[in-house]
C-alpha cells in the first residue's frame, strides 16, 4: 500500500457523525479498517458492536493523549526512507494484508506455514495508532469478527524470535493445581528453559531507540485511569528497524499485547479452542527506554498480572495495552512433536 494512499485515508472521515471525540476517532478507524483490510459489512457491523459496548476502547483518551508522532509525519518519514510495507508472498500465503507466516525456518518454509500473525498491532495498518483500553475478551471477539483469532503465547514468541517452536504448555505442572499457581510454575519452567538464548525482535541484545519506546507517560498518571493516563503511542510501523526476521513489527514497544495462555490443549486457540485459556501480556510499551519494570525478550513470559480467563467479562484493559491477531491456515491435527505440549518436565519449587 502506497504511503500516499495512507495519507489520503488518514485525512478522511470528515463526514463522521460521532458525537464525542472518542467516537469520532473510532469512526475514522472503522473507515480505515474497511478500506485497507476489505472487511465486509457484516464484519464491520460486528466490530462496531464490540466497540459500542465499551466506553473507553480506542486509540486513547483524546483529552489527555499526546502522541509523539502524527500519522502524517509517519507517512512522510516512510516515504522519505522509501519504506513500503506489505509483502506479496505473505499476502498470498496468509490471504490478507499485513500478515506474516509463522514457521520454523530450519525445518520448513513460509509456504508450509499453518498460521499467520498480524505484522502490526490492531488495527494492523501502518501509520495508524494501535487500539488500547481493550479487554482480552474484546480482543478475542474482534479477532473473531475479522475471521482471525487471538494468538497463543508461543505463536507471538515465535514471531518475535523468528522461529515458531512447538507449544510448551507443560501439563504435568498444571494437574491438581489452582490456575494461578500452575501458571506461575509453567512460567518458571519456560523462562528457565529459554533464558540462555535471549533475543529481541531486532537482535540478540536490548537496544534503545530501535523501537517505539521513547515516548513519555502522562504526568500524574497512576496507571489504569482513563481520565489521567494518555495512550502516548507511536503510529504503527514508525520504527522500520523494529521488526523480527519473521517480518513482524512493533513486538517490542508501542503497546503491550494480550495473548492467550492455555493450560491444556483444549484451551489452545491455535487448535480451534473457543473457550481459550488465561491472559498473558507480551512485549513492552511506549516508555520502555526510560522505565523498564520487567523483561521484554521474545520468549519471556510475564507474571500473572491482572490475570483472568481471556473470555472473562472483567478481563483487564489499560492505556498501554493492545493486541494483534493470528489466523489459522490449515487444521493442526498432527501429533505434537517431542518437547511440545505434553512434555514432562519437573522444576524444583525453589527455582528462581
Amino acid at each position: 500500500m502506497r504511503v500516499v494512499l495512507i495519507c489520503i485515508l488518514l485525512a478522511g472521515g470528515a463526514g463522521a457523525t460521532a458525537q464525542t471525540p472518542l467516537q469520532k476517532q473510532n469512526e475514522l478507524l472503522f473507515q480505515q479498517l474497511q478500506e485497507i483490510h476489505g472487511l465486509s459489512a457484516d464484519e464491520m457491523r460486528d466490530i462496531r458492536a464490540i466497540f459500542t459496548q465499551s466506553n473507553v476502547m480506542g486509540q486513547g483518551n483524546p483529552a489527555v493523549t499526546q502522541h509523539p508522532v502524527t500519522p502524517q509525519e509517519c507517512a512522510a518519514m516512510l516515504q522519505k526512507q522509501s519504506v513500503k510495507y506489505g509483502d506479496s508472498q505473505f499476502e498470498r500465503i496468509c490471504g490478507g494484508k499485513y500478515m506474516a507466516p509463522l514457521f520454523k525456518p530450519k525445518t520448513t518454509t513460509a509456504e508450509h506455514a499453518k498460521a499467520c500473525i498480524d505484522q502490526f498491532e490492531f488495527p494492523n495498518i501502518p501509520c495508524v495508532y494501535p487500539v488500547v483500553w481493550v479487554k482480552a475478551r474484546e480482543a478475542a471477539q474482534i479477532c473473531e469478527a475479522e475471521g482471525k483469532r487471538l494468538c497463543d503465547a508461543h505463536e507471538w514468541e515465535g514471531a518475535c524470535a523468528g522461529s515458531l517452536q512447538p507449544p510448551d504448555y507443560i501439563v504435568d505442572l498444571v494437574k491438581g493445581q489452582e490456575p494461578e499457581i500452575a501458571i506461575h510454575q509453567m512460567r518458571i519452567a519456560h523462562n528457565l528453559a529459554e533464558q540462555g538464548s535471549k533475543t529481541w525482535s531486532y537482535g540478540p541484545e536490548y537496544r534503545q531507540g530501535v523501537c517505539a519506546t521513547g515516548s513519555s507517560k502522562t504526568p500524574g498518571c497512576p496507571g489504569g485511569n482513563w481520565q489521567l493516563c494518555g495512550s502516548n503511542t507511536y503510529p504503527a510501523g514508525d520504527f522500520p528497524a523494529c521488526h523480527s526476521s519473521s517480518g513482524v513489527y512493533d513486538l517490542n514497544g508501542n503497546a503491550a499485547e494480550h495473548m492467550n495462555l492455555p493450560l491444556n490443549e483444549q484451551q489452545m486457540a491455535s487448535r480451534g479452542s473457543k473457550e481459550l485459556g488465561y491472559t498473558e501480556m507480551k512485549g513492552s510499551w511506549f516508555i520502555f527506554d526510560t522505565y523498564r519494570p520487567h523483561e521484554d525478550w521474545c520468549r519471556w513470559r510475564a507474571p500473572f498480572w491482572h490475570g483472568t480467563r481471556v473470555m472473562a467479562t472483567n478481563s483487564h484493559a489499560n492505556y498501554h495495552l493492545g493486541f494483534r491477531c493470528c489466523k489459522t491456515l490449515a487444521p493442526t491435527s498432527s501429533p505434537v512433536p517431542v518437547g511440545g505440549l505434553l512434555r514432562q518436565k519437573r522444576v524444583p519449587p525453589s527455582a528462581p
